[in-house]
């Protein structure tokens, strides 16, 4: 069985276990095909000085299938998950993750996978979903991600179908873009991340998601974001837009293993799946706010807790229930009047937020002297 090539990026230079043409920072590295010892057509390796960025498309796959007599017969599966994609690491947060978006319904219960402390992987195209799984575990096992890729591919008659992209957790990148994805198809890879399409609008699509996830700053979940919304920018998926899906973990192994994740959005069936899931990074933001807080007032840190709660509901102010709890921390202080015009406006939005506040007592989450509660019931 001819080996699969198998892009990998990690330590400035892309290595390929099969020659292809591509193209670093805009220049057209020798796409001659030559004859190894053993007879295999195959391109020189890109250099050392190469640099940390490369491209590469399902028609320069194509090129060497044809140029070497290569024709395996292809039974991929029906409903190709046509998609663009990307898998980072950010080292400043300490985050691995993966973000999609596809004209297919569901898209992140196939594509998005990843653990905590091992890494990340994006499967579509055609997609093979144990990909996944198998190349998390590989990797959790000791393998580089690109052994872990190539180990699959070797074994997958249908791999020219297919569209993979790993990262572990040092950063290190392997992508495979097959040869029978559908046009336009290609990946684009640099330092800690990998940025693969396929059925695009255009072949700037990669590079467009390439360029916004370096130059965009902030949180990871802010970054993926970015690179998704450049792909738009260039036309994104031919058939439209339906689903979006991210997935983001620690890169360190917790202690228990529902301590790792960090983040996880799917919008399932969307007319616009990238601003609905934007918005949802959004209120996923203000909740973990509110969440600090909660961990703060637990521990009796009650002027810094209420900072976060207020930050909260200034980042979601839409949701009432941010000011509710904001409020019930200001009750807890002693700061009554600046906790009334929150409630009042609370219970405009949902009276039943007034039997929450009956019960907080009952519990001892609101240490309210005697009717004070039925006086904030009637402010």
């Amino acid at each position: 069985m001819d080996a699969p090539r198998v892009a990998e990026e990690g330590g400035g230079a892309l290595a390929l276990l099969r020659g292809v043409h591509v193209s670093v920072h805009g220049r057209e590295r020798d796409g001659t095909l030559h004859r190894d010892p053993r007879g295999e057509l195959r391109t020189p390796l890109p250099q050392e000085d190469a640099g940390p960025d490369t491209k590469e498309s399902a028609e320069d796959r194509r090129g060497i299938l044809s140029s070497s007599g290569l024709n395996e017969d292809l039974t991929p599966p029906l409903r190709p998950v046509s998609t663009y994609s990307i898998v980072a690491l950010d080292r400043e947060t300490d985050e691995v993750g993966v973000a999609v978006q596809s004209h297919w319904f569901s898209v992140g219960s196939v594509v998005t996978w990843a653990e905590a402390g091992v890494g990340a992987v994006a499967t579509q195209s055609f997609v093979e979903a144990s990909y996944g799984p198998l190349g998390l575990a590989s990797m959790k096992s000791g393998k580089s991600p690109r052994e872990a890729l190539q180990s699959l591919l070797l074994r997958d008659k249908n791999r020219e179908a297919r569209q993979v992209a790993m990262i572990n957790t040092k950063g290190k990148v392997a992508v495979h873009t097959g040869a029978r994805c559908i046009p336009e198809a290609g990946h684009a890879t640099g330092d800690g991340f990998s940025a693969q399409a396929n059925l695009m609008s255009s072949d700037k699509v990669w590079g467009a998601m390439a360029s916004r996830f370096k130059t965009t700053r902030g949180t990871l979940a802010r970054r993926l974001m970015a690179a998704l919304e450049g792909a738009e920018g260039e036309g994104g998926d031919v058939r439209g837009r339906q689903s979006a899906a991210m997935l983001i973990v620690k890169a360190r192994a917790p202690s228990a293993p529902w301590e790792g994740k960090v983040l996880e959005l799917r919008i399932e069936d969307h007319p616009e799946p990238l601003k609905e899931l934007g918005r949802l990074i959004r209120i996923h933001h203000a909740y973990s706010e509110a969440n600090i807080a909660d961990d703060l007032a637990s521990t009796g840190k009650m002027v810094q807790a209420m900072r976060k709660y207020s930050l909260a509901a200034k980042i979601a102010p839409e949701i009432e229930e941010l000011k509710f709890w904001q409020a019930v921390g200001l009750l807890n202080q002693g700061e009554i009047e600046e906790a009334k015009p929150l409630l009042r406006e609370v219970f405009r939005v949902r009276k039943e937020w007034k039997r929450v506040l009956i019960q907080l007592p009952k519990c001892g989450l609101l240490k309210a002297p005697k009717g004070l509660v039925d006086s904030l019931l009637s402010a």
